[in-house]
């Protein structure tokens, strides 16, 4: 599971966050969950698989998530949300606004 607690690995000190407290998920990071979450490895996400990965950005609701966004993002309707679908879950998870914390 991917967890957000400590982003700062890696990044210059003058980039860094000074302060602690909770910071925007950016797209970049979302990709990386999908990948994750994907844990069949077939290239998109099911309801169970959108639901660990909401589980994982700490929604409270995941399974109810999962079903809005396959509402949103499965354009095809075929009860996945595929890399060609990625963009829209993306967007919808942006726009929830999740956060991670900084250290």
């Amino acid at each position: 599971m991917f967890l957000f607690r400590d982003s700062s690995k890696g990044i210059p000190s003058s980039c860094q966050r000074k302060r602690g407290g909770p910071v925007p998920v950016t797209e970049a990071q979302l990709k990386a969950i999908f990948k994750q979450c994907d844990t069949n490895r077939d290239g998109r996400l099911s309801k169970q698989e959108l639901k660990n990965f909401f589980a994982s950005l700490g929604s409270h609701l995941p399974g109810w998530r999962a079903g809005r966004v396959l509402r949103h993002a499965d354009g095809n309707e075929d009860g996945y949300v595929s890399e060609d679908e990625l963009d829209g879950l993306v967007k919808y998870a942006l726009r929830c606004g999740y956060t991670h914390i900084v250290k």
